[in-house]
């Protein structure tokens, strides 16, 4: 990654998380360069602006959008963004914005996005990333944010892994200066653990019940059901020898409910996916950790049970 000037940023998938976070470091400085497949979200973006309302102020901010990755050009760092099924199309299809020295980091739900990425560019250009912002796509061209809360990057691959590298340190740097606040990591892959056990707990709750995370947590039956699912994710976890701290383990939940300093106010991307007839993102977040616990004799009937009550949503619409 060229270190003497401000990076060139590349986000492919400009949904909620990717066209927040291009928009905040946009608006912070950088060369930014969005890239969506929806063409009316792209269009209303080049005409007035990304909106961004909600936490932070409403605002329009000036950026380059485009549906065709090809028209990019080279990148100093990608974000990818898309839905974690589109991953393996979408970086195929970005392939000219990838150099020797290009980063790529996913903020994608669940885990195995990078190792689908490294597949197809190699594990020396990719790490790993993770946050606990909460965003929506209200309309084209339209982002809402719920928080400001801390973002996470870090080596994921060896021989790297549990070191800051100055490829880590040069983004975690310019990232913060332009808005985005963003933290060096020793152990991302514990950190994106850590994350999923949020995602777990209320990704498949929200969909299913069309609720936000405060409210969920408010009903006893409910608050039950995403700790026992956040406990059985932590098992599988501790399996395949990523150690949570039980402290730590229903910690974040607590900040992804909260209603002032985190995202209570919003429902999953889960959610938004089921009630807008779209493919979710189950497998990625829940099935791995299912099959993981499989593979290590864990048993995971909450997860699997949730699995099934959204395939089973899905199917009014899947044919």
């Amino acid at each position: 990654m060229v270190e003497s000037k401000p990076p060139k940023v590349v986000v492919i998938g400009a949904g909620a998380i990717g066209g927040l976070f291009g928009g905040l470091i946009r608006e912070g400085g950088l060369d930014v360069t969005l890239v969506d497949i929806n063409a009316d979200h792209v269009d209303a973006i080049n005409k007035k602006g990304l909106n961004i309302v909600g936490h932070g102020g409403d605002r329009f901010i000036p950026i380059k959008a485009i549906t065709d990755a090809s028209a990019a050009g080279v990148a100093d760092i990608v974000i990818v963004q898309c839905k974690a099924l589109h991953t393996e199309t979408a970086v195929n299809n970005a392939r000219s914005v990838f150099a020797d020295h290009t980063t790529v980091v996913s903020f994608q739900n669940g885990i195995g996005n990078e190792e689908v990425i490294a597949e197809i560019i190699g594990e020396e250009r990719v790490i790993g990333g993770l946050t606990a912002q909460g965003a929506k796509v209200e309309g084209p061209g339209v982002i809402r944010n719920y928080s400001d809360l801390p973002t996470y990057i870090g080596e994921l691959f060896d021989p790297n892994r549990g070191k800051i590298t100055p490829r880590i340190e040069h983004m975690a740097k310019a990232f913060s200066a332009a808005g985005l606040e963003t933290h060096a990591s020793q152990n991302i892959r514990l950190e994106m653990w850590k994350k999923l056990l949020g995602n777990i707990g209320l990704s498949a709750t929200s969909g299913t019940t069309n609720l936000t995370s405060a409210e969920m947590v408010m009903i006893p039956e409910l608050s039950a059901t995403i700790h026992r699912a956040v406990d059985e994710a932590a098992d599988v976890a501790a399996a395949a020898g990523i150690e949570i701290p039980e402290q730590e383990k229903h910690h974040i939940l607590d900040k992804l409910t909260s209603t002032t300093a985190g995202t209570g106010a919003s429902k999953s991307s889960l959610c938004t996916d089921l009630h807008s007839g779209r493919p979710t993102e189950i497998d990625r977040i829940y099935g791995t950790v299912s099959r993981l616990g499989r593979k290590h004799g864990v048993p995971t009937p909450t997860l699997d049970t949730l699995i099934a009550i959204v395939r089973g949503q899905e199917s009014h619409f899947m044919k």
